[in-house]
């Protein structure tokens, strides 16, 4: 009886957070400016806001995993990188994994190595060049050091998202809620709120892509 009284009052609650939630997906697109922009991420990050913003995916660090000190490695040779081929390793992991030369591809959402690459071959021949955004997470293997090595990227558009503040690192961005905890936590994950919020989307990155403009 608990539990029916309490979807009974929740149902409508929900309704109305889904409704709110919807419209402020398609007022934070109505803002967007800059539509064929190429986001290179350590995470999912990338792929959240291009779904969220109904862009097609114009990158192929979707729906995998690169850890940051690679992900640095990556973006100061991008070019070069990409024309090599990924590596299947064999094991026992989560999920499919294989080796980009010295850097570790995690391609934690799909459901063979072989999908993950026709994927990655597939959106890696839409990466716009002249419009990247860098995009990385205080997680893992990040270190200070591997964030003021991001921080010297030669990209004008990147930021590094982190659990404290450190006002020294330009393209450092500070999530608040994980300043007792030893890295930064999901950045998808949605805060214990009414309005329905991810720690994410206190970064205004309508503004960030808008800015190449």
């Amino acid at each position: 009886m608990i539990e029916k009284i309490r979807n009974y009052v929740w149902a409508p609650i929900e309704k109305i957070r889904n409704y709110e939630w919807s419209r402020y997906k398609k007022e934070k697109f109505k803002g967007l400016k800059n539509f064929d922009f190429s986001i290179i991420t350590s995470n999912c990050v990338g792929a959240v806001i291009y779904h969220d913003l109904g862009m097609p995916f114009l990158s192929p660090t979707i729906n995998l995993t690169i850890g940051m000190n690679d992900l640095v490695k990556f973006a100061e040779n991008l070019n070069w990188y990409l024309e090599k081929e990924i590596v299947e390793i064999k094991g026992d992991y989560e999920y499919p994994t294989g080796m980009l030369e010295d850097i570790r591809i995690n391609f934690v959402h799909y459901n063979s190595f072989e999908e993950g690459i026709q994927k990655w071959e597939e959106r890696k021949k839409r990466i716009n060049m002249d419009n990247l955004f860098f995009m990385g997470s205080e997680r893992g293997d990040c270190t200070y050091e591997t964030i003021q090595h991001f921080d010297k990227l030669p990209y004008t558009n990147k930021v590094i998202f982190t659990h404290i503040e450190y006002p020294e690192i330009k393209s450092a961005y500070y999530i608040k809620g994980f300043d007792e905890e030893p890295q930064l936590g999901n950045l998808l994950e949605f805060k214990s709120q009414f309005l329905k919020r991810r720690y994410l989307d206190d970064f205004d990155y309508v503004s960030f892509f808008n800015s190449a403009i």
